[in-house]
């Protein structure tokens, strides 16, 4: 079953990797719709693939607890929606890569220190995970709440092409925005309260 997860998550990633550099990079739903792809679709998938398993890194990190990957998210995510490294990433093929792996790596490091590490403390792992995810969904939720409602354009000022599709700058930021909040928020809550669900349901230890 972990197998099976594993794969899913890394041909969503394949995949999306192989489509993006065909994409109108100047979009900013289709950089939201790859960027929720990415840390809310593949990183959960390939963090359930290597929890628990010798690839599971967190064994090895436990100064890397949810709370401090959750930060680490927010700083990644919030750094790369700033308006100029934005637009240097839509002219940039480097910078796109290193966008991509960064999300990659800042949701995967999330997602693992929710589910996976050393047996031993799981359960407190899993409480603060659940603290983790919660926050995450809260500061994506600002996120794209701030983009849907901001009076002006930050990304541009042009016309766009967005799956086909010919959009203003404002009205594709607004529709960038509603994918952060309509899929990240809403995985990260749902990861959350699963988790939540999971501890209050645990067994409670032997006294």
């Amino acid at each position: 079953m972990k197998k099976a997860v594993l794969i899913t998550g890394f041909v969503l990633l394949l995949a999306l990797w192989t489509v993006l550099p065909l994409a109108d990079r100047a979009s900013f739903t289709v950089h939201m719709i790859a960027h929720m792809v990415v840390v809310a679709g593949a990183a959960p998938l390939i963090a359930i693939g290597l929890s628990g398993t010798r690839f599971d890194f967190l064994s090895s990190l436990p100064w890397l607890t949810p709370i401090i990957a959750s930060l680490i998210e927010m700083f990644a995510v919030w750094t790369w929606h700033i308006p100029a490294l934005r637009a240097l990433s839509e002219t940039s093929s480097i910078l796109a890569a290193l966008e991509q792996l960064i999300f990659l790596g800042a949701g995967l490091a999330l997602w693992l220190s929710c589910l996976g590490g050393a047996a031993a403390g799981r359960e407190e792992r899993r409480l603060a995970g659940t603290f983790g995810l919660l926050f995450t969904s809260m500061h994506m939720t600002l996120l794209g709440a701030l983009l849907t409602l901001s009076p002006r354009p930050l990304y541009g000022d042009g016309e766009v092409s967005c799956l086909g599709v010919t959009l203003s700058a404002a009205v594709d930021q607004q529709a960038g925005g509603v994918v952060m909040l309509l899929v990240g928020a809403a995985v990260y809550l749902a990861g959350g309260l699963a988790l939540l669900a999971r501890t209050l349901n645990a067994p409670l230890p032997d006294r």
